[in-house]
């Protein structure tokens, strides 16, 4: 029987310091590359993060590994720290745990994803979304 998605979340976050959207701000003003994964349609409906890139979840992997021949630019090491962001801190986290498994060990996710963003009164970008194929 399967242990269910609950446990699957459980175990994806075990041992990762996942950060605040403050916290997240602090990252990437430091060098971390904040990587969007939400859909269109969710962009559409919450807006941009500033400084984002965003990247299918379908290929996230790819590009942001550093050995891949599909990598983003930059994808530079697997020393890199490296915030995903979803809609609600929750795919986010399963797309952490792939991207740990691949070697990215300082790969993290933000809580609340952007809905806590929002909650926050941070800033949302007024700049076209940096979207990488």
């Amino acid at each position: 029987m399967s242990p269910g998605v609950d446990a699957l979340l459980e175990q994806a976050r075990a041992g990762v310091r996942r950060l605040t959207p403050h916290q997240t701000v602090e990252a990437v003003r430091t060098g971390a590359l904040l990587v969007d994964t939400r859909t269109d349609a969710q962009r559409r409906e919450q807006g941009d993060l500033p400084g984002a890139i965003v990247i299918d979840r379908t290929v996230l992997e790819w590009r942001l590994d550093p050995a891949s021949a599909w990598r983003i630019p930059e994808a530079t090491g697997y020393d890199q720290r490296i915030v995903v962001v979803c809609r609600q801190g929750y795919s986010s986290s399963l797309a952490v745990a792939s991207l740990r498994a691949l070697g990215l060990h300082r790969a993290t996710d933000m809580i609340g994803g952007v809905q806590a963003w929002r909650e926050a009164g941070l800033p949302m970008s007024d700049r076209p979304a940096d979207i990488r194929p």
